[in-house]
């Protein structure tokens, strides 16, 4: 193997974000997977075969995105099986399901992330479910019955129809008595959430910011920054004023008032995706790798187009790197032990 390319070979893969479902009960407007139909899932069978795969690349953390997971056949089997390896378990849930499976989310997860888009009105609009927000408050109260240590935290997407609105989301999850609450920008540039295509510019315009607009975004960061100081100094608002700001310039970047840049990265070589169909990628943006109903997972990580694209990837100059909305950064791939 040229030495060049070992050298990004992956011996411990710390995260991966999995979708044990592709499917979803919210239609989101700055989403496009609830339009799917056919329905894909990740069962605790098809994963038997790569856990001593996760064993051998010390997986420490699993990721439940997707889609919803909570939509998934029997969720509980799948993370009991996970469990089972002494990983840690966080799933991410747009809220509507919470409620009729507390108890199984209570002993079977470490946390919970939400989806909160604003307040109960703005919430219901972008979700585009009436009631949805009074559905995501039944489903903590009960979560909180079952388990009332259980950490869970909120994450909105900054976008057109919510940008107006930060210090009320920040209100709004101090109200829903979350434990801490991100925020970041939309992601309209990729093929990610099933726009295999792309948006046309007219799609991509419903959700990004006009420059009037992004100049109201930076002067609701600059009131979020003055009003909450408290919460973030805290951290229960998880950015610092700079990755607040970078909202404002991602946004500035797709109209061309900026250059984009990338946010500092190395999610390829600490972690993986793998969605509900098998489909491996380095990260929710880039192309595939590969495919788990195919070859072992630690083989794809390793083979030689994974390691040939880790060569060759340049974080800061890398196109779909600086329009990322959603980076990691892991400064060692022992960095989560005991976490």
């Amino acid at each position: 193997m040229n030495e060049d390319v070992a050298e990004h070979r992956i011996r411990e893969l710390p995260v991966v974000v999995l979708f044990p479902h592709n499917r979803c009960n919210c239609q989101c407007v700055m989403c496009d997977i609830w339009k799917i139909r056919t329905v894909r899932e990740i069962t605790d069978r098809d994963l038997e075969p790569h856990l001593a795969g996760f064993r051998s690349l010390k997986v420490k953390w699993v990721v439940l995105s997707g889609g919803e997971p909570l939509m998934h056949s029997d969720l509980p089997a799948l993370c009991r099986m996970l469990r089972g390896e002494g990983v840690r378990l966080t799933l991410l849930t747009a809220g509507l399901a919470i409620e009729r499976h507390a108890s199984n989310i209570s002993d079977l997860v470490d946390d919970v992330i939400v989806s909160i888009d604003g307040p109960p009105e703005i919430h219901d609009g972008i979700r585009a479910v009436s009631g949805a927000y009074r559905q995501l408050v039944r489903g903590l109260h009960a979560l909180r019955r079952a388990r009332p240590d259980i950490p869970i935290h909120g994450r909105c997407t900054v976008q057109k129809r919510n940008f107006r609105e930060l210090c009320d989301t920040a209100l709004s999850a101090h109200a829903l008595g979350l434990d801490s609450l991100s925020f970041l920008a939309a992601d309209v540039a990729s093929s990610a959430f099933n726009r295999p295509e792309g948006w046309s510019v007219e799609r991509q315009n419903e959700i990004t910011l006009t420059a009037d607009e992004v100049a109201a975004l930076d002067r609701e960061i600059e009131k979020l920054l003055h009003d909450c100081r408290y919460d973030i100094e805290s951290g229960f608002i998880i950015e610092g004023p700079e990755k607040l700001r970078r909202i404002s310039l991602h946004y500035r970047a797709h109209l061309g008032l900026t250059p984009a840049s990338s946010p500092r990265c190395n999610a390829p070589w600490v972690s993986t995706v793998i969605e509900a169909d098998g489909t491996v990628r380095p990260c929710f943006f880039h192309q595939a790798i590969g495919n788990i109903h195919d070859s072992p997972l630690a083989d794809i990580l390793n083979g030689d187009e994974a390691l040939k694209f880790r060569q060759r990837l340049d974080v800061p100059t890398n196109p779909t790197c600086r329009n990322c909305v959603c980076s990691l950064f892991i400064p060692e791939p022992h960095a989560l032990e005991g976490s």
